[in-house]
């Protein structure tokens, strides 16, 4: 005979309970808790101001582990636990310097290292500038001219795109590929436009890459501001013969152990039926990185506490997992997704939160078109809380490697209009998110969650 324990009273009590409320009641509950008794906002507090930048292989990236596994622990998980994973080190070094030197005439403009750059020479390189708006404009300018000259992208991101992101990835090629693509004509180093909408003096950094290239034609790599970048542009047509100066001390390390960071709830009736919920513990190393992804990972961890001060279990197993080098690597999502193919785990759902903390309006979702309908048939429940969009399209880059027989991936929505102000820049601060908005997208992500969690996917 099986023994009946009081917590498993308690939770076939939670459930019965909670198939006797409406879903508009239980919505309605779960927004009232993550505006009332949400622990997000002091959460994100401490990551970014006790604890600050989170750049993988850095000791405030180890000091993160440690907090989130805690705070975990005190939410009552059955089990919390760290996945280790190798991450790459790379350290920034001393601020970097620049200026645009024009006929004796220094102008100092704002620049910072791309992530996984090489150094310059240490006292820096000076070199005249040849201005492209593409990759491809490489070819129509030739060896010839952009030999031993510093190259510098200036495409924009389009303004006229509504979707910030739409924007981000039309023009975040030049950052990412610039490097390696310029060192084939001979370039001694590149100046990239930062990926950023309005005009302002923050560089914004990010991830670039040197691919299959030799060592030996690595060449150092920044971003420059957005009024720097038009600056440099408007110089050049006054002097296109003029000198670019910048240095940087940026160094890659061997790789270091990290760790994902894993709490897992066991589902009360399909234990086996894996739901995750997450965003990366990593940030860039110029600012706190709150938006980019503090708040992702305090939503994910939020969604457990809205369920416990509801007194739900869900009946399939959560998972809420804070994976570790996003920024510059996958490394963790990887991670993850391979120990789960050696364990046979079967993941019905999963979400990431990774847009930023700002006030919530729907989910961008991968999956089949029954699904998709499914899902987007919830459109009421959301509607009294403005959120209105559901679309298909990328839900988040570590849940992208995540595989299973049949799963449902779904990345938080935020309104993304000021998201590229603050993006992997100096001012992704803890001032700069608002308690509600983080509040309200935490609400938001536990809802569907339930809403999954109750009405299963459609295999």
């Amino acid at each position: 005979m099986k023994k009946i324990t009081l917590l498993s009273l308690f939770f076939i009590g939670s459930s019965v309970l909670y198939a006797q409320k409406s879903d508009e009641q239980v919505l309605k509950e779960i927004y009232k808790s993550a505006l009332t008794n949400s622990k997000c906002y002091s959460w994100l507090d401490h990551l970014s101001n006790d604890i600050g930048s989170r750049l993988s292989g850095s000791t405030n990236a180890e000091k993160a582990v440690l907090y989130t596994k805690s705070e975990m622990e005190k939410l009552g998980f059955d089990k919390v636990y760290l996945q280790e994973v190798m991450v790459p080190k790379w350290v920034r070094g001393e601020k970097e310097t620049a200026y645009i030197l024009d006929n004796k005439t220094k102008t100092i403009v704002p620049i910072c290292a791309l992530g996984g750059s090489i150094a310059t020479a240490p006292n820096g390189l000076t070199a005249e500038v040849v201005e492209v708006h593409s990759i491809e404009e490489l070819k129509t300018v030739g060896i010839d001219k952009i030999k031993g000259k510093i190259v510098f992208y200036n495409r924009p991101m389009d303004n006229e795109q509504i979707e910030s992101f739409h924007a981000y990835s039309g023009a975040v090629d030049q950052r990412y590929d610039g490097a390696k693509e310029a060192s084939k004509y001979g370039a001694i180093g590149t100046i990239v436009r930062s990926m950023n909408l309005r005009l302002d003096d923050f560089p914004h950094t990010g991830a670039q890459s040197y691919g299959d290239i030799p060592k030996t034609q690595y060449i150092p790599t920044a971003a420059i501001s957005t009024n720097g970048a038009e600056l440099l542009s408007k110089a050049l047509k006054s002097n296109p013969n003029l000198k670019f100066y910048f240095k940087q001390s940026c160094e890659q390390f061997e790789d270091v152990l990290s760790y994902n960071v894993v709490g897992e709830i066991i589902g009360t009736e399909h234990p086996e039926n894996i739901m995750v919920v997450g965003g990366h513990l990593d940030s860039w190393d110029l600012a706190d990185g709150s938006h980019d992804d503090g708040a992702g990972v305090v939503q994910s961890m939020e969604v457990v506490n809205i369920f416990k001060n509801l007194g739900y279990k869900p009946k399939n197993t959560l998972r809420v997992v804070l994976f570790m080098n996003e920024e510059n690597g996958l490394r963790g999502g990887k991670k993850y997704e391979e120990l789960s193919l050696v364990k046979n785990e079967n993941h019905i759902f999963a979400m990431e939160s990774d847009s930023g903390g700002f006030s919530p309006r729907g989910f961008s979702l991968e999956c089949d078109t029954a699904n998709f309908d499914k899902i987007k048939s919830f459109n009421s429940l959301f509607e009294p809380y403005l959120i209105h969009s559901f679309v298909e399209g990328h839900s988040g880059s570590d849940i992208g490697p995540l595989t299973s027989k049949k799963i449902v991936k779904a990345g938080l929505k935020p309104d993304s209009q000021r998201y590229f102000d603050y993006h992997h820049a100096a001012n992704d601060k803890f001032n700069a998110v608002d308690k509600r908005e983080l509040e309200l997208g935490a609400a938001t992500m536990t809802s569907l969650m339930y809403l999954i969690d109750q009405n299963g996917i459609i295999e």
